[in-house]
């Protein structure tokens, strides 16, 4: 969306960002299939853009699939960040992010499995910086007991990754109980009281169907019934 008092786009302009956003698209599909080791002209027809067009845009493959996955992490976080705008308690903040990052392996899988493939190859950009913050946010306000920062991060972002490749390897297996349940643990790990870390997995959700503008009024909500209720899809 162009930004009030800016000069409107030419054609030209309109069409290198169509170019460069098909061959994002078309890298991030590669990289949710594990298929890194491909020709740039593979990538260039799947973008269905010229061979000449990539050049433009990107020194090399690398460079592409780095911007493909931290596109990929901006979205998510970005969509996280807006879905819980609302919340003050930092360790409210912490798992309902958590909550809606397992939700989301099932809902955007190819999301999902871009990160999956690549969090760790990328870990300076998108997942463990916001998770740091999200961290470090409920330890300054007293809500998280941690003794080693980046002990615990480890354990947050390994529990993302290995969360989100369980539900992949096991679709029947129940995205939204089995992600509380993860919440619930891991806000105990963080010094979170047994009956806290209870009543924070139970809290309603934002409804990831319907994410609202920012500084929107009420947000649509999911209801998180214990042990059995679940967002659907």
């Amino acid at each position: 969306m162009r930004q009030p008092g800016s000069a409107p786009r030419s054609r030209q302009q309109q069409r290198k960002e169509r170019t460069r956003a098909a061959l994002v698209r078309a890298a991030q599909a590669l990289l949710a299939a594990g298929k890194t080791d491909v020709p740039i002209v593979e990538i260039t027809q799947a973008a269905d853009v010229g061979m000449g067009s990539f050049y433009n845009h990107f020194e090399s493959k690398d460079q592409l699939f780095r911007v493909a996955v931290e596109d990929a992490l901006d979205a998510h976080g970005a969509l996280l960040e807006q879905l819980t705008e609302g919340l003050d308690d930092p360790a409210e903040v912490f798992a309902c992010r958590f909550r809606l990052t397992g939700r989301l392996h099932r809902r955007q899988p190819q999301l999902s499995k871009v990160i999956l493939h690549n969090a760790l190859a990328y870990c300076d950009c998108g997942l463990a910086p916001r998770a740091r913050h999200d961290l470090d946010a409920a330890v300054q306000a007293g809500r998280f007991n941690v003794v080693d920062p980046e002990l615990a991060l480890a354990v947050v972002v390994g529990a993302v990754l290995c969360l989100g490749q369980l539900l992949h390897d096991q679709p029947g297996r129940d995205d939204a109980q089995a992600t509380d349940q993860v919440t619930e643990d891991l806000l105990r790990m963080l010094g979170v009281p047994a009956a806290e870390a209870r009543r924070i997995r139970l809290l309603p959700l934002p409804d990831l169907g319907h994410p609202e503008p920012q500084n929107a009024g009420r947000r649509r909500l999911i209801s998180a019934a214990p042990d059995t209720a679940h967002a659907t899809g």
